[in-house]
């Protein structure tokens, strides 16, 4: 009989780590690119890697920070995951991950750590490996300058309170969102429109490591909404991303979202998954 076993994992894993979230780059970006950029060491990561093993080998991922995401998970390693969550308590501000693993950990964590604020069982994942050859890129969507981080905020976080139903700006006044749009447009990985010292439309691509890559924050100024700004936005960021990002562009977007839905195949994205995002 197989030895089962799970721990918290560090740097001396990161081998292995690296090994199983390249099973399936699009789908496991988000944890892959934190372990890119910090290891596994849990003080570097900014949350911790909790590893499942079978006869001996790392077969099972749960990332749990600041979002609790698993990882290559089937059913056994998500009751391994959920005992050790039950048991730590409730840190994190949503569950993400492929619909069928996180509906699985939510249905074992919902009696304990429930209700939700938020749930969305269906998230198509799209996927993109090449420019559009439909749409064409909108040449005024560029990088954004350090020196317009201020312009760009109030895009921000008039996207996030939309997409999320809460301000970024509850409970410390905005400043860690506002290093984390820092981040992205120091990077030169945050894209937008800007008219008159105002965005039209931006979007940013978060993830990202050396196989993929996934665009987030796609937003339109509602007095703009209906021109098409969308996809020739998202056409211009997706060429930006495949020519110097990754080979390989992703995001996940609302079931309901019927519009963007469309936009996003109008431009090229094909849809080869779901998500699912418990918020709290």
């Amino acid at each position: 009989m197989s030895s089962v076993s799970s721990k918290v994992l560090d740097g001396t894993d990161l081998p292995a780590v690296l090994e199983l979230l390249d099973r399936d780059p699009v789908t496991n970006v988000f944890v892959a690119s934190r372990v890119h950029l910090a290891g596994a060491d849990p003080w570097r990561l900014g949350g911790e890697l909790w590893g499942y093993y079978e006869s001996g080998r790392l077969a099972s991922l749960c990332y749990a920070g600041a979002n609790l995401v698993p990882v290559e998970a089937g059913p056994e390693a998500i009751r391994s995951f959920a005992d050790r969550a039950r048991r730590q308590g409730r840190r994190c501000s949503s569950i993400v991950g492929p619909a069928d693993a996180a509906a699985n950990l939510w249905g074992l964590l919902e009696p304990s750590w429930g209700p939700a604020r938020d749930v969305r069982p269906v998230q198509p994942l799209m996927v993109a490996t090449r420019p559009s050859a439909t749409v064409t890129p909108d040449p005024a969507v560029r990088r954004v300058r350090r020196e317009e981080i201020d312009i760009v905020m109030p895009a921000c976080v008039a996207m996030f309170t939309e997409e999320v139903g809460v301000s970024p700006l509850v409970g410390d006044g905005g400043a860690l969102y506002r290093a984390r749009v820092a981040e992205l447009v120091n990077s030169g990985r945050a894209f937008a429109r800007i008219e008159d010292g105002r965005v039209v439309f931006k979007a940013e691509i978060g993830a990202v490591t050396p196989r993929a890559c996934q665009i987030q924050g796609v937003w339109v100024a509602p007095d703009r909404r209906g021109e098409g700004l969308s996809e020739t936005g998202m056409a211009a960021v997706l060429d930006f991303a495949l020519r110097e990002v990754a080979p390989i562009a992703s995001l996940y977007v609302n079931s309901y979202n019927l519009p963007a839905r469309a936009a996003y195949r109008r431009v090229g994205f094909a849809e080869t998954g779901a998500f699912m995002s418990v918020l709290f």
